[in-house]
């Protein structure tokens, strides 16, 4: 199955899509409300494998992590 049509995916990639600014995983976290940390993750690490999100690691934090769709800041 391809990314996009995965249903988590999908419900991703519509937070981040429209976003003026990066989120940080723990606030994609909080809109997908009835998904575990450990499937939001795992679905943005997809993406960010497939291109179709970026994410980079913020802070001394450990796990602390923003993602943004490419197209979105260039």
């Amino acid at each position: 199955m391809r990314r996009k049509e995965d249903p988590i995916s999908k419900r991703i990639l519509k937070f981040l899509e429209p976003a003026r600014e990066p989120l940080e995983t723990k606030e994609i976290e909080e809109l997908l409300k009835d998904i575990s940390r450990t499937k939001v993750l795992y679905r943005l690490n997809l993406l960010r494998g497939d291109g179709l999100v970026k994410g980079k690691p913020v802070g001394s934090g450990k796990g602390t992590w923003i993602w943004w769709v490419p197209e979105a800041f260039g």
